[in-house]
């Protein structure tokens, strides 16, 4: 199956608050084709008709399945209430979006096999529930997941283990590195469970390590995570994401730097 470039709007998130359709005519006039958007629910109807109007799809989204609720995207650091399984899938189906993940889990959560096997349970009924209008669930990572780790196995493995076969994973390269795992080897063991991938690069600086927002992620590629080399060790990848959390400088050349990247060496 070729894999698609594509990137998660959180990044150019401050962009779609002040003007929607503009930013996602950016998008694509860096030569994106598709988007993974977030918080999507609450305005699936305008975001569908921004998309069509920008020629993007969404084969994927971010939305919350297995937390009871979330912190607000606006910077205000308040808390909202999860929508429904049944209400996140009906938003996706809006935007021709088939394939849900979610996007966080707390740190706290990840202390026991006990509580992933509860994360597990939860995202194998969302999955249950997506399955009867045909669309997928998964589930990303950040460092966190990786840095549990349970008679020398990663929490996120262990996730793995508990998961339904319908549910899948979107692996954060750059978090990987950051929780102290080699990225390729972890898609190796994870196998066709990973659909899709963050292609997210940084200097993984020890320096910068406990800095949030992260302050070394730089265009993919021009960093020391194994982008290329992990992407080829995923056998069933769908979606290779362009993604900054944070970055220094003209964001939309690093996009695009990026994109063109992923579509020279993993795309097609």
């Amino acid at each position: 199956m070729a894999i698609q470039t594509s990137i998660q709007l959180f990044t150019i998130k401050d962009q779609l608050e002040t003007d929607l359709e503009g930013s996602l005519k950016e998008v694509a006039a860096r030569g994106f084709t598709a988007v993974e958007p977030y918080d999507f629910v609450r305005r699936a109807q305008p975001l569908a008709d921004a998309l069509s109007v920008a020629g993007l799809t969404a084969p994927s989204g971010h939305a919350f399945l297995a937390s009871e609720s979330f912190v607000n995207p606006d910077g205000s650091g308040t808390t909202l209430p999860v929508p429904s399984p049944a209400e996140v899938f009906a938003a996706a189906k809006v935007l021709g979006m088939d394939t849900v993940i979610d996007p966080y889990t707390e740190p706290a959560r990840w202390e026991t096999v006990e509580q992933i096997e509860e994360t597990a349970r939860l995202l194998n009924e969302a999955a249950a529930v997506g399955a009867t209008v045909d669309v997928r669930v998964g589930y990303h990572n950040h460092a966190h997941e990786l840095e549990a780790v349970f008679d020398g196995v990663t929490g996120l493995e262990v996730l793995a283990g508990l998961l339904d076969e319908r549910v899948v994973l979107e692996v954060d390269l750059y978090w990987v590195a950051r929780g102290g795992v080699d990225p390729v080897a972890l898609l190796q063991r994870l196998g066709d469970r990973v659909i899709a991938v963050h292609a997210k690069d940084g200097t993984l600086d020890p320096a910068l390590l406990s800095a949030y927002p992260p302050a070394d992620q730089v265009a993919a590629g021009e960093g020391e995570v194994p982008l290329v080399e992990a992407i080829a060790a995923a056998p069933a990848l769908e979606l290779a994401i362009v993604e900054f959390d944070h970055f220094e400088g003209d964001l939309w050349d690093a996009i695009e730097r990026s994109r063109v990247y992923l579509d020279e060496k993993v795309a097609g």
